[in-house]
């Protein structure tokens, strides 16, 4: 027990760490959908974010779980104005594959979400790219396609109300919801 404790301190420990070392570069979503412009292509730019982890809970790391338990972690975030996957997030893609190969008869929905920046239409679009990166993650984990489904929320549901960079960063997210 005093183990998961220190675990649960030191991962919100690093979490604050790396978000007081986040700083905001500013800019706008409204680059062109076609990846031409904006932020580089839209992939692997920006400021890093917060690796806050949720779900519910932060209990046990994603590397202890059993591969027939559903993984209590269920929501992975992303950089600004990005769908590429930072590697922090991959034992909890791996933990979540790892479920679904060992169930073959539960599906999850992968809903993308973006912070408020941007229009409409391109936060829906990049809410999709994030949940479509992590469809493909876990199909090459050899997850069926049949247990996957794709949607994107854009900026409409967002996890943290404000205007600040901790908001925002809470807001760029892919949820995984059994």
């Amino acid at each position: 027990m005093q183990f998961k404790s220190s675990v649960r301190v030191l991962a919100v420990a690093m979490s604050l760490a790396v978000l007081a070392g986040c700083s905001s570069t500013g800019g706008t979503q409204d680059a062109a959908m076609d990846g031409t412009g904006g932020a580089g292509n839209g992939v692997g730019t920006g400021t890093a974010g917060a690796a806050r982890v949720s779900g519910s809970g932060l209990g046990e790391g994603a590397g202890q779980m059993a591969g027939s338990r559903l993984p209590e972690v269920r929501t992975i975030y992303f950089a600004y104005d990005s769908d590429a996957i930072r590697p922090e997030f991959q034992p909890v893609l791996d933990a979540h594959a790892r479920f679904l190969r060992s169930n073959p008869d539960a599906s999850v929905m992968l809903q993308g979400h973006t912070d408020e920046r941007g229009t409409r239409e391109y936060n829906l679009a990049l809410g999709e790219r994030r949940a479509g990166a992590v469809e493909r993650f876990l199909s090459v984990q050899g997850v069926s396609p049949s247990q996957v489904e794709v949607v994107s929320y854009g900026e409409e549901r967002p996890a943290a109300r404000g205007h600040s960079e901790e908001a925002y960063a809470q807001n760029r997210r892919v949820v995984f919801a059994y």
